[in-house]
């Protein structure tokens, strides 16, 4: 059993060092540093705390050193006005360190980069885009997500799709509209981005980031990514970011010695340096660090209009021991394992966002037991809106890639999450990192034939919906791509021609639909009183049966599984209340590529009991298929249990 320090809740309003010596609210670092214009021309601030001196090179001034001085303030940051420089000018800060070393750096605060890999910051204004959005806007602070459909479709931007006029990618504004035709049509409640903050290596997907307020001038301007999230937002979609505060890159040009000292990693690699990802770990106890963690998250809600972040490698985070052996790391100062400093960043994050900006999400990409993640700061959690179920998503790719034959001897891997599914606020994530580095895509993962795969492929998909939890896709996951994600190319588009392939398409798009429209299978998705299970242990038939219910309506929704490629025919479940009970849903559909077993549009309920209720249903169970039936009762045939 894990066992965790008692860390005191502490508030996040206080003031760091502003422009002028002058303090700053909390989370809004880029208000002040950063290069700003003003009439005649840019004022710079800069948090460089050990260094000699700065100034700022430029295209304005031939990239010399020591013409354009920036002026020393006594909370290390440097400052000043230079006439002159308009937007669209390049710039870094020339940093002489106290050794005599002269560093050129780009603007920790930049909001604009050159395309890689040049890496420069480039003067940039973004108060002046004329957003459109309102009526999104206000619709979002009115929306409880714990109780709404929450439907996620998750994108590279720049491997979604491709344009065949030579260019590498399209831009912000035409990924916009086809982005949102394409999502429209599929029927997602939001689309989530990996990593758009600026980075200079495409092979890391946006995951080492270096410009933390900077969307990746790969596919255009801030401005062009403004129209992005306005357009997505006019039609209904939500846009969820990827953010990496967890590590950064050690590129030179960037975050790493910054003034010729740790100043945002720590300089103790038993602290400061991740042999994962051979990055380096932010220094979350120093207050400036975690204001300008804390000031980009703010950004990225306030100036782009994004409606969440999925915090990337929290359980990186929040353990001093994450990926290390006895030895290699410092205990906190009550010997324990808990990062202390990076859960006060995170509460202190938390807490401002939901306070700031009403309806926004924060989910956290946790893969370990650590308590409340989704539970709120005043209760002693870390304050996030949800968090990724990893282990349903391991527990039900093992079993999907058993052969049918053994399946029955393995329904704990299905089951066993009932014991926890309501102890945070859940996300189903079926993401890009299980597709990737020779796990095989999701439809080569699935065991058996041809058909048996695009079989169970529909079946874990459809299975996905019918239980508790928000869900995620990552693109291609509709279009039963048989390869792994390929960063450098687009998907598999070809493949829609298949009517295999595009009836998971065609699957997903009435899945979420019908997940949008029946109330119980959302709006109870974080409470344990919607969920019931009929049947979790029939080794012999290989079916698990469970209950639906709304927590507003009382609508009932029963779900069935066959796990085996052979149908049953009057399998008799028992069911809740008496009545006619609709078949809404059938993976195994002709429109889907199924083989069309069913039900006929529904069955009316016998006195017959079964698995402890009075009533009961007769039904064919198609093979490797789920159904969903709807219960069409009177309020007088309801057994008193139910009522």
């Amino acid at each position: 059993m894990q066992t965790h320090t008692v860390v005191p809740i502490q508030q996040s309003h206080g003031k760091v060092a502003g422009t002028f010596d002058q303090p700053v609210d909390a989370g809004s670092l880029y208000r002040y540093w950063g290069a700003h214009i003003v009439p005649g021309g840019v004022r710079f601030a800069v948090w460089a705390p050990d260094a000699r001196e700065v100034s700022v090179i430029s295209d304005s001034n031939g990239w010399t050193a020591g013409r354009d001085w920036l002026s020393s303030s006594d909370n290390g940051v440097w400052h000043g006005t230079v006439r002159g420089v308009i937007p669209g000018t390049r710039y870094k800060y020339a940093i002489r360190t106290q050794s005599g070393h002269l560093l050129e750096k780009a603007d920790p605060v930049g909001f604009y980069f050159e395309r890689r890999p040049q890496t420069a910051s480039v003067v940039w204004s973004l108060r002046d885009f004329n957003w459109q959005d309102s009526e999104w806007m206000a619709r979002r602070a009115k929306t409880d997500w714990l109780h709404s459909p929450l439907s996620i479709y998750e994108v590279h931007l720049g491997s979604w799709k491709r344009p065949d006029d030579g260019r590498i990618f399209f831009s912000y504004r035409e990924l916009a509209h086809e982005l949102a035709d394409y999502v429209s049509e599929m029927g997602y409640t939001h689309v989530q981005l990996l990593p758009v903050t600026e980075h200079p290596f495409d092979g890391s997907w946006g995951y080492q980031t270096t410009g933390y307020f900077a969307p990746t001038s790969r596919f255009g301007s801030p401005h062009d990514f403004q129209y992005f999230v306005d357009h997505l937002h006019q039609r209904g979609i939500g846009v969820l970011i990827d953010w990496v505060p967890g590590h950064f890159p050690s590129d030179l040009h960037a975050l790493a010695q910054f003034d010729g000292t740790c100043l945002y990693e720590h300089a103790d690699p038993r602290l400061g340096y991740h042999p994962d990802w051979k990055t380096l770990i932010f220094n979350y106890g120093r207050r400036e660090v975690s204001e300008f963690l804390i000031s980009s998250a703010r950004f990225w809600c306030d100036v782009y209009h994004v409606d969440g972040l999925r915090v990337d490698a929290v359980a990186s985070m929040l353990y001093l021991d994450y990926s290390r052996d006895s030895g290699q790391w410092i205990p906190n100062q009550y010997g324990g394992r808990e990062n202390l400093d990076a859960i006060d960043f995170l509460r202190r994050m938390n807490t401002m966002l939901h306070a700031d900006f009403p309806g926004i999400l924060t989910i956290a990409e946790e893969s370990t037991a650590w308590p409340g993640v989704s539970s709120p700061c005043y209760t002693g959690g870390l304050g996030f809106t949800m968090k990724w179920d990893m282990g349903w998503m391991n527990d039900t790719l093992r079993f999907m890639r058993r052969d049918s034959v053994h399946r029955r001897y393995h329904l704990n891997d299905l089951t066993f999450r009932s014991i926890y599914a309501f102890s945070e606020n859940f996300v189903l994530p079926l993401s890009h990192d299980e597709v990737v580095h020779g796990k095989k895509s999701l439809l080569s993962q699935m065991s058996g034939d041809n058909w048996q795969q695009f079989a169970n492929l529909r079946l874990m998909l459809a299975s996905q919906y019918a239980s508790p939890g928000k869900k995620l896709h990552f693109m291609g996951t509709e279009l039963g791509q048989w390869t792994e994600w390929n960063h450098d190319a687009e998907l598999d588009w070809v493949l829609r021609s298949f009517d295999s392939h595009e009836g998971i398409r065609r699957m997903l798009c009435d899945l979420n639909r019908l997940y949008l429209a029946e109330s119980a299978l959302h709006d109870s998705d974080h409470d344990g009183s919607g969920f019931s299970w009929i049947v979790g242990d029939d080794q012999k038939n290989c079916v698990m049966a469970w209950i639906r219910q709304s927590t507003s309506n009382n609508q009932l929704i029963v779900v069935i599984c066959n796990l085996t490629p052979s149908p049953h025919v009057h399998y008799r479940i028992g069911v809740p209340v008496a009545g006619f009970y609709s078949e809404i849903f059938n993976s195994d559909g002709t429109w889907y590529g199924g083989t069309g077993v069913g039900n006929q549009g529904g069955v009316y309920s016998s006195a017959t009991p079964s698995h402890g209720r009075i009533n009961s249903i007769a039904i064919t169970v198609p093979p490797l298929g789920m159904t969903m039936f709807r219960a069409i009762v009177a309020a007088e045939a309801a057994e008193p249990s139910a009522r």
